[in-house]
């Protein structure tokens, strides 16, 4: 009789086994979460039994009440629990939930959970071995950190607002989505791998602290020594860039848009050529990067005139057959429509309850032994409660009744 075979990698993903608390609204810290889940982990959300998280009033409305479509993709893959934190008895369940838990993550103003008697010495006390990650506006310590966090404030303080736009004119929004509440949760994914390493080896949970500003502010490359050893301010540059031309978006014969990214001076005789004009990269006119640089404006003029007399098909098709770095601008309908979306598998469809298919943006990075899943879109309101209480908290059904009809849960 053949053995059965041994279960694969994929049946048990990285994280299996691993508890997350997410007590936090919105997307600063819960996308930490939502990335731990993808990989295995089992996410508990905790919520306000009235209402939940703000985040299912947020985005554009689908016909479940309490999800819109931006809750059910960034919630996605796990379960909600509602307990009142702002009721002793809550905090009083919350920290058995606590006690049985690996991971913390909460975004609140700091000062908050101290205020609900949830401190990090209180939640150390009941689980040395906890892992608490918390994301704010400014961080748990400095003359700000009680101030209002938002992405767009945190784009703002980081620096990154400010070189967003058109030399001269108002700085615009980097972008219409909140990239700072993203940016500072994977930094606080990276933080609780790296803690879960360390309790591994020690036993021993640690605290995280992430500002949204300060985890924008680490991505802006060479501002800071440029401005630390010579005193340059980095102004805003439009759709080009300082340290290379042709660099920008160029608009095509149809109404459409491409990025060209010519960085070397190999790259730019390639574009020569796929403008049938080898000469321009002759070095006694643009071949060198410092006259390219030099001569902006005419470089930038001459590629905005070839891009303008074609179609984006045209263009797309004579610079990659020249091995330029080009590229469309895509709309979304474009990104369902390409190729390499589909080929990548980057667009997931998901059923959700109440709602029917959602098509979502799917998991990365792509692991190649144990790659990670959606199991769920964002959960309805409560939907494990009795769940959590019941069979992990060993609650009775008599109690977890009482907890309900007191607004506890």
């Amino acid at each position: 009789m053949p053995m059965p075979e041994p279960a694969t990698n994929r049946d048990r993903l990285p994280l299996s086994g691993i508890r997350v608390i997410d007590v936090g609204n919105f997307l600063a810290g819960p996308y930490a979460a939502s990335i731990l889940g993808e990989f295995g982990a089992e996410v508990l959300k905790v919520e306000h039994p009235i209402g939940g998280d703000p985040m299912r009033r947020f985005g554009t409305p689908t016909t479940r009440h309490d999800a819109t479509l931006a809750w059910l993709s960034e919630a996605r893959n796990r379960k909600s629990a509602t307990i009142d934190l702002r009721q002793p008895e809550g905090v009083q369940l919350f920290l058995k939930l606590v006690a049985k838990s690996d991971i913390l993550i909460e975004n609140f103003r700091p000062g908050t959970m101290e205020e609900w008697g949830l401190s990090w010495p209180t939640l150390q006390a009941v689980n040395p071995g906890l892992i608490m990650l918390r994301v704010s506006g400014y961080g748990q310590t400095g003359p700000y950190r009680r101030r209002s966090g938002f992405a767009h404030i945190a784009h703002a303080f980081s620096g990154l607002s400010y070189l967003a736009g058109f030399p001269g004119e108002t700085p615009v929004l980097p972008g219409t989505a909140p990239l700072g509440d993203y940016i500072a949760s994977l930094f606080g994914a990276v933080g609780v791998l790296i803690a879960l390493r360390h309790k591994e080896l020690t036993g021993r949970g640690q605290l995280i602290d992430v500002g949204i500003y300060e985890a924008v502010f680490r991505i802006l490359d060479e501002i800071a020594p440029a401005y630390g050893l010579f005193g340059k301010i980095r102004e805003r540059e439009g759709a080009g860039s300082f340290v290379a031309v042709p660099h920008g978006h160029f608009r095509t014969k149809d109404g459409k848009w491409v990025a060209i990214a010519c960085t070397t001076d190999k790259m730019f005789e390639r574009l020569a050529e796929a403008m049938e004009r080898p000469e321009l990269a002759a070095p006694e006119l643009y071949g060198d990067q410092r006259k390219r640089l030099a001569a902006r404006d005419v470089v930038n003029q001459i590629t905005i005139e070839w891009v303008g007399s074609l179609t984006r098909d045209e263009v797309m098709r004579r610079c990659l057959e020249k091995e330029v770095p080009v590229g469309p601008l895509n709309s979304i309908a474009d990104m369902f429509n390409d190729e390499h979306f589909r080929a990548r598998g980057n667009l997931a469809r998901v059923e959700a309850e109440g709602v029917g298919e959602v098509v979502v943006p799917n998991v990365i990075p792509t692991l190649s032994e144990t790659p990670g899943r959606v199991t769920n879109l964002g959960p309805p309101l409560g939907n494990a409660t009795y769940e959590v209480l019941r069979e992990l908290l060993d609650i009775s059904a008599e109690e977890i009744k009482q907890l309900r009809a007191r607004k506890i849960i």
